[in-house]
């Protein structure tokens, strides 16, 4: 109906649904609009049967309301609906694993990619619960944990390099005279705080510095309160604190000012992580180690549509640095 009322083949109107597919623009519009008008909506069961393709694409995060997770998934969704692509949203428990019986459901929904991140699934259980779908994982700098041990299953991979953006923040912190450097860390099971907390401690070491204090908390801002008044009322205290994230950084910030009665950056110098959206508010106006969410984005979508135009290719990889950002927490 639609390809007799605006004059086109069959074939031009199943290119008009497609984002990727090549199709003059005039033409394109002419179609959509006569679908509108038509009330007509492609058959997407009927055509991944005959492509192959669900134009569906798995994440599996560990969380869904914090900032970080949040300002990514809203912006990953946005980039692949762009790309013609639904996104299947699945999360993790509490301990960062992922309930199986979740992975079965995903399989009946045939993804044409699986993004996730190393303490989630291992390759090899993620690799029985997908047909042709090549998974995506998110690496932290591919020195410890997945990237270091022998997979037989294929997989792509998005490296996030972490060692420049954390070797400025502690340079900066030495160059400001800072001595005792607690490390106010994330959750035990999340690979990124365990190379981050490894990663600050050799860069101090190389430095010349004292070892970093370290500081157990989960990423959240109550833990992270509680632990900067330990840290301080129980502890010895510091004059620098670098937080494995920024939710982390502000519960820290708002122990220091609001309980401990403590300038920040005058008698407590604070370096956040992430570069949410949030840290440039003037409550806040944290330096903080940057991962940018648009660059990260775009390097998963790369990696799903150069997986599916080379689905026979070996591991694909895309590295994506971090860098410092310098606000008013330290100085």
């Amino acid at each position: 109906m639609v390809a007799r009322q605006a004059n086109v083949s069959r074939v031009a109107v199943s290119r008009a649904f497609n984002p990727n597919a090549s199709l003059k623009a005039d033409k394109r519009d002419r179609i959509l609009q006569v679908a509108r008008e038509l009330n007509y909506t492609p058959d997407m069961a009927a055509r991944s049967l005959v492509t192959r393709r669900s134009h569906l694409v798995g994440v599996i995060v560990p969380d869904v309301c914090s900032a970080w997770e949040s300002q990514e998934i809203d912006a990953l969704t946005s980039a692949l609906q762009a790309e013609g692509f639904a996104t299947l949203l699945f999360k993790a428990k509490a301990d960062l694993s992922i309930d199986l019986t979740l992975l079965t459901y995903m399989r009946g929904f045939n993804p044409d990619s699986v993004i996730t991140f190393t303490e989630n699934v291992d390759p090899e259980i993620l690799g029985r619960f997908l047909d042709r779908a090549v998974p995506i994982y998110v690496i932290y700098d591919g020195n410890e944990g997945l990237a270091g041990r022998r997979h037989d299953t294929l997989f792509d991979r998005l490296v996030v390099r972490q060692r420049d953006g954390i070797e400025q923040a502690v340079a900066l912190l030495q160059g400001y005279g800072a001595k005792r450097v607690a490390y106010l860390g994330g959750k035990a099971q999340s690979l990124a705080n365990v190379e981050r907390s490894r990663m600050i401690s050799e860069i101090m070491a190389e430095r010349g510095m004292a070892p970093p204090i370290m500081v157990e908390s989960d990423y959240t801002y109550d833990t992270a309160y509680r632990a900067t008044m330990d840290l301080f009322r129980v502890g010895d205290g510091a004059d620098a604190i670098f937080a494995s994230n920024d939710v982390g950084a502000f519960g820290a910030i708002d122990a220091l000012r609001h309980e401990l009665g403590l300038s920040v950056p005058g008698d407590v110098k604070i370096v956040g992580f992430d570069d949410i959206q949030q840290s440039h508010w003037k409550s806040y106006n944290l330096t903080t180690v940057r991962i940018d969410l648009d660059e990260r984005v775009r390097a998963l979508v790369r990696l799903i549509l150069r997986r599916l135009k080379t689905p026979d290719a070996g591991p694909l990889v895309e590295t994506l640095g971090t860098r410092l950002v310098v606000r008013g927490t330290v100085g």
